[in-house]
């Protein structure tokens, strides 16, 4: 964890956005005034009521029935001045305190929503999720892990305990200052060890809320490092369990229980050995701050009992001197109270600000890579790398020209997905150019990712359902072969679930004559269905789009008598390889 400066600095730097430069600003702060004016009220009705607890006191001790009954119901005026009935102050505490969580739950939510959309603007731009991926994948886990959770959860609770904290603290500094000098007015000197010590009542809350705030320091320390790696681990353990829940067949064909049993259960041991370190270093702190509360109920009254047995106070002075010491030593106290809130927020904060940290890195785009326009694809001097440095071609040239269809093949491993990831503009490790074409351009991955929702939007992915009609759709489904689907069109399911690896293939080859770009590229985006059905695919895609040019991977002869160039990617086990370029067929 870093220190507290840099630590403060983050929490302004994710706060100040929304008040400061955000279209809603004005109403969020009318919001925060609100809360805070509202806050302020119950700091003014503590205040009142620590008079009324005086003369309601007085009135007990001098048997006075009728300033009993005023007091309790309506009000009083004597010669200390008006005093409002109990039934009134609670009446508006209760109003004011419904109004308060009222406003402070809208300004959470606005907040939330504003930071949310914010945050996934940033994520989602120039591709950062991706290359954020990429690190994580590469062992880098700081600031990327688990971006779901930072998002969803952390997000949410920065804006709670930012709200809570600050309206907490503003609060007990007001009433610091509120109960100050009525504590001092009450307590009078005293004479210690010869000396003559004015307001000492003052004295003694300062005195204890230092000694406890320093004790609680030094036993709650650790738990901001704790909490820290504690929503790491919560994370990665519900992670594994989404992981699961989306590989289910897979892991059922495997026979894969047990395994994944076991790294279940070791994702949950690693949750739980956190979890008992944070709870024994809280029962240390809960025992101190249980202590310190409850010493703190008789401190006052046994400070101050010295002048009431010798009749200088009344038993009303004795009570609004012990509520006005509690609430100044409650307020100085208020780090002692709040220490686990702040050290649960300290470790949100560092979450949300190593992941802005991480976006931000992976949007300045520190790869080498060079992307530029052309009249086609290819690269120029350009040195394809992974994560960790391991050169996959050095210096490579490659011309993919319009009109010109293009089967590349290659060894397993030896970079052939990669090279389509830096033609797609989205591949970040490497040096030189690699060059775009004009025109629009499609990317079929060997797994289609098929979004949540029904089938007619999977299918018409990324475009828009508003952007196809029916008929064109039902023609691109019954074309692949899958008239079996119509009738679930606007269902909503699990479709990558739902369908089978060739169906998922074949839809995405409808997503190609939906959109018809361009430049198509296949990566072995028709692996999964036998060869005759590969071939058909192909044939309908070179029919359906003949002004479409076609660069694939794939390994099947068949294939290749739907394309004009073959180019292999020839690659050593031990260095970068070269590519080498023959005719199709």
């Amino acid at each position: 964890m870093r220190g507290l400066g840099p630590f403060l600095r983050d929490a302004w730097l994710l706060a100040r956005p929304y008040f400061a430069h955000s279209d809603e600003r004005w109403a969020a702060r009318g919001l925060l005034a609100a809360i805070v004016v509202l806050n302020l009220a119950l700091v003014g009705m503590s205040v009142v009521l620590n008079f009324w607890n005086r003369a309601f006191y007085n009135a007990l001790q001098d048997k006075d029935w009728q300033g009993f009954m005023d007091l309790l119901f309506l009000y009083r005026i004597d010669k200390d001045g008006f005093m409002p009935g109990f039934c009134v102050v609670a009446g508006l505490f209760i109003v004011v305190s419904v109004y308060r969580t009222y406003l402070n739950q809208w300004l959470r939510i606005n907040w939330r929503r504003w930071m949310t959309e914010q945050l996934l603007a940033s994520w989602l731009a120039d591709r950062a999720y991706y290359r954020i991926s990429l690190e994580a994948g590469a062992g880098n886990k700081v600031g990327t892990d688990n971006p779901d959770q930072r998002i969803a959860e952390d997000l949410s609770n920065f804006v709670s305990d930012s709200l809570a904290l600050s309206l907490d603290l503003l609060s007990n500094v007001v009433t610091l200052f509120s109960f100050l000098g009525i504590l001092w007015g009450l307590s009078g000197p005293m004479v210690i060890l010869g000396f003559n010590i004015p307001g000492y009542m003052v004295w003694a809350a300062l005195i204890y809320s230092v000694i406890g705030t320093w004790v609680t320091h030094l036993v709650g320390r650790p738990l901001a490092a704790l909490n820290f790696r504690q929503q790491r681990v919560e994370a990665d353990f519900r992670f594994s369990l989404v992981r699961l829940r989306e590989n289910v067949e897979g892991i059922a064909l495997y026979g894969g229980e047990a395994e994944e049993r076991h790294g279940l259960a070791d994702r949950f041991a690693a949750l739980a050995a956190n979890w008992w370190q944070i709870m024994r270093r809280t029962k240390m702190l809960n025992a101190l701050t249980a202590g310190y509360s409850q010493v703190a109920i008789i401190f006052p009254i046994v400070v101050a009992a010295p002048r009431y047995f010798a009749g200088t106070m009344t038993l009303g002075d004795l009570t609004q001197t012990a509520d006005a010491f509690g609430q100044v030593q409650g307020a100085m106290s208020w780090f002692v109270g709040a220490y686990s809130s702040l050290a649960s927020w300290r470790a949100t904060v560092e979450r949300l600000a190593t992941f802005q940290g991480a976006i931000a890195r992976a949007r300045a785009g520190e790869g080498g890579l060079h992307q530029a326009t052309g009249a086609d694809f290819g690269l120029a001097g350009a040195t394809l790398e992974l994560p960790g440095g391991q050169k996959l071609v050095e210096n490579a040239e490659l011309d993919l020209r319009p009109g010109q269809s293009v089967i590349l093949s290659g060894r397993s491993g030896s970079g052939k997905s990669t090279l389509f990831r830096a033609l797609a503009g989205i591949w970040p490790f490497g040096t030189g150019e690699v060059r775009r074409g004009t025109g629009s351009s499609l990317f079929l991955p060997q797994r289609p990712y098929l979004p949540l929702g029904t089938l007619r939007h999977a299918v018409t992915y990324p475009g828009g359902i508003a952007h196809h009609d029916d008929a064109s759709v039902h023609a691109a489904l019954h074309d692949v072969g899958l008239d079996h689907l119509l009738p679930r069109l606007d269902e909503e399911d699990a479709w990558a679930q739902r369908l089978s690896g060739g169906e998922q293939q074949r839809l995405a080859v409808a997503r190609a004559l939906l959109a018809r770009p361009d430049w198509l590229f296949l990566d072995e985006a028709t692996a999964s269905l036998d060869p005759a059905a590969e071939a058909a695919l192909y044939g309908l895609l070179r029919e359906r789009l003949p002004d479409t040019t076609i660069v694939s991977i794939a390994h099947r002869p068949e294939v290749a008598a739907y394309h004009d160039r073959h180019v292999v990617l020839e690659r050593p086990t031990d260095g970068p390889g070269h590519f080498v370029d023959s005719r199709a067929g």
